[in-house]
């Protein structure tokens, strides 16, 4: 068979959508300045599905830093990867401020996010090690995973009883190939919102050997009393062995870090291969996210109207009974019964008679017979936007309660 035949005739659980939902339901446009209202297909709409935690996207001071870093450098500098002629002191900055802030001893900064996930647990995990990982990780998690050359246990998700007879057969494992075990969860789990039990999982290292990897990307700089991220919320940093945060949410750049002991990260930067054999990270960026991490050390007060929203979205949409599920974070899942057809209906309406812009979550991510629209809060969102919002799901609910919105079939999207 010729491959590229069989990729045509097979594309994917989601690609088999394409020609109904390609540039509506997958791959939009939203045009214009960063913010809560945006231009999709010509329209203004109110928009909860930027990362863009404590609104440092458009902050002026941003913009400034990141406009100047361009004048001064250009895209381009520096050159090569950081190895061989991209080291640059900005670069160790960064990776300093960094690991001060979440309190670890040393950092190293990576071009993205999803690919250094993946690099991290490639250079950590050895055939002989065996990696322990949450049923709901995200999607670089189980790749990282999936390219391990070594066995690997699943444990079902926040399931400490699981956790733990999964680190038993780990245990056994592992002492039988002379090996070690790394356990890896989220602090916060990005679809349903809810938090990586950290907590419980740390105290499992008094009956249990094992290094612990925590990818916080929707916690850092969100969660604990300086936005540190989710394990000093539960006020566990201490515990954490590896620690993996993003600039694409709370920081709303490009990049990402793993904070850890110093001698382990050295290892790190000699041993990724993402990093190793990439061009390093351009300046620009980085000087913006120096400036961003400022914002977020010093500016308290954005994280705090960050949460105000949040506290005020979550709270009224649960007052008219809606369900957000298991959330305690500011990840905002609304979730409806319906099908495939039902839920691109609901984002339709939502969008053209509401202009409200949300993402929809339906099978195969999420069981079948399952809707969930999922909200993003950010710190530039106003009450106005939230009380709309929710008065805007109470019609939709409404419909598709009557059945308004009832069919198998995904919509043609017309120009």
């Amino acid at each position: 068979m010729d491959i590229f035949e069989k990729l045509r005739n097979n594309m994917g659980s989601l690609g088999k959508y394409m020609n109904q939902a390609h540039g509506y339901f997958a791959f939009p446009k939203l045009e214009g300045e960063i913010g809560t209202r945006m231009k999709f297909r010509g329209k203004e709409v109110l928009v909860w599905s930027l990362n863009n935690y404590i609104g440092l996207a458009n902050h002026p001071e941003v913009r400034e830093a990141d406009a100047q870093a361009a004048a001064d450098y250009g895209m381009a500098y520096p050159m090569g990867a950081r190895m061989m002629s991209g080291q640059t002191s900005k670069h160790e900055e960064l990776e300093q401020n960094l690991a001060n802030f979440v309190g670890k001893q040393d950092a190293f900064l990576l071009n993205f996010g999803y690919q250094g996930m993946v690099s991290i647990i490639d250079a950590v995990c050895g055939r002989n090690d065996v990696i322990v990982y949450d049923s709901e990780s995200h999607a670089c998690i189980l790749d990282g995973v999936r390219l391990h050359m070594g066995k690997r246990f699943v444990y079902a998700h926040n399931n400490i009883d699981s956790l733990r007879n999964m680190l038993t057969k780990a245990t056994r494992l592992a002492e039988k190939q002379g090996g070690g075990i790394l356990v890896i969860t989220e602090g916060v789990f990005g679809m349903a919102g809810d938090l990586g039990k950290l907590d419980e999982i740390a105290q499992l290292k008094d009956e249990f050997k094992f290094r612990l990897l925590v990818d916080d990307a929707h916690g850092f700089g969100t969660m604990g009393a300086t936005g540190a991220g989710t394990p000093e919320h539960f006020g566990v940093m201490d515990k954490i062995d590896l620690l993996f945060g993003t600039f694409a949410k709370s920081m709303a750049g490009i990049g990402a870090f793993i904070a850890c002991d110093e001698d382990i990260c050295n290892y790190l930067r000699y041993n990724m291969r993402s990093q190793t054999f990439a061009k390093s990270l351009p300046m620009p960026m980085v000087i913006g996210a120096l400036k961003r991490l400022e914002l977020l050390r010093t500016r308290p007060e954005l994280r705090e109207k960050l949460w105000y929203v949040v506290n005020k979205l979550q709270s009224g949409l649960k007052e008219q009974g809606f369900d957000l599920g298991v959330t305690n974070s500011c990840v905002t899942p609304v979730y409806f019964k319906g099908g495939v057809g039902e839920a691109t209906n609901v984002v339709m309406d939502l969008r053209e008679n509401f202009n409200v812009f949300c993402s929809v979550v339906a099978y195969p991510v999420i069981p079948k017979g399952q809707i969930m629209l999922r909200l993003i809060p950010t710190a530039m969102h106003t009450l106005e936007d939230v009380e709309y919002t929710i008065k805007a799901f109470s019609e939709v609910r409404k419909k598709l309660e009557e059945g308004k919105y009832n069919t198998s079939q995904i919509p043609s999207i017309a120009d």
